[in-house]
């Protein structure tokens, strides 16, 4: 069934793209710039805390910064790879050039492999403890979620916010192996900001994780279920900030708005009679809410 779809799919409706378009598709080059912010935030506030001079330090950023984007456009062309079968059936996944076969099976995985492995190589030569962390980063987005729990449990989503969680963590390990609180605190904000994220969209694209088959929260439990995981999971973001007191009241208070804020974008859940458009408002409120809370602790150190 999902052979004769993708072959259908393939022959026709087949956009028209470039070989860097299509590359960039499937390294989900969207997912790499986002994480970057993350994880040269967690690299800055590292220099930062640890008084490091940021600019006599410009080999660590460059193995730090290219090491993490090609381990995460790797894992990347990994999932494009292993959920090859799936993607036909997902609007949002059936331009994907696996699926219209601009880009060979093998010609992905091998990209993939080759992207991963010299983006751990990269981190290693920051420290040891940056390589692992990228290497676990790996192991959970590919392994543990792609290829276990993504297809088999109703709780993929949490898993998958292991890897999620990990950039900056990477960030902070290239610089300082100790891992300050003040790095755990970042993972922490990246682990809870992804369920709310991504039930979101799953509302939203409920129906086509339906067909393909994917146990997403929303699709398996209800909607009404899914707004109670939200509105906890918004609610977990509260206490973090009182734990990153280093970056100033300024930062708390900002970071506690942006946390009240979402909470009662949360609440409101409840009483809406439009889902998908609420829904909206959170997968938006969420983009908005990782890239102010993680530019602004940048901001702070240097004002």
């Amino acid at each position: 069934m999902v052979s004769r779809v993708a072959t259908t799919i393939k022959k026709t409706n087949v956009p028209e793209t470039t070989a860097m378009k299509d590359f960039m598709a499937l390294i989900k080059i969207g997912i790499v710039n986002s994480n970057l912010i993350t994880v040269f935030t967690g690299m800055w506030l590292a220099f930062f805390m640890n008084d490091i001079p940021f600019l006599a330090n410009l080999d660590t950023i460059a193995f730090t910064l290219l090491g993490s984007a090609l381990i995460i456009a790797g894992s990347a062309s990994l999932n494009n790879y292993i959920d090859r079968d799936i993607d036909p059936l997902m609007e949002r996944t059936k331009a994907r050039p696996t699926v219209t076969g601009k880009i060979s099976y093998s010609k992905v995985l091998m990209i993939g492999l080759a992207l991963v492995i010299t983006g751990s190589a990269l981190l290693f030569l920051t420290t040891f403890t940056a390589g692992i962390i990228g290497i676990i980063g790996i192991v959970s987005y590919v392994v543990i979620y792609t290829m276990w729990s993504k297809r088999r449990h109703v709780n993929n989503t949490i898993v998958g916010s292991i890897s999620g969680a990990v950039p900056p963590l990477i960030g902070w390990a290239a610089v300082d192996s100790t891992l300050d609180v003040l790095a755990w605190m970042l993972f922490l904000i990246m682990f809870i900001w992804q369920p709310p994220h991504f039930y979101a969209l799953a509302m939203k694209r409920s129906e086509e994780y339906r067909k393909a088959g994917i146990p997403m929260l929303p699709t398996v439990k209800g909607f009404a279920v899914t707004k109670r995981h939200m509105f906890a999971w918004t609610l977990f973001l509260l206490p973090l900030p009182f734990f990153m007191m280093d970056l100033g009241g300024a930062f708390v208070i900002l970071a506690t708005l942006l946390n009240i804020g979402w909470v009662a974008l949360a609440i409101s859940g409840f009483k809406t009679k439009d889902d998908l458009k609420w829904a909206r408002y959170m997968f938006v409120y969420s983009l908005q809410y990782l890239t102010i809370t993680f530019v602004s602790m940048v901001i702070v150190t240097v004002i």
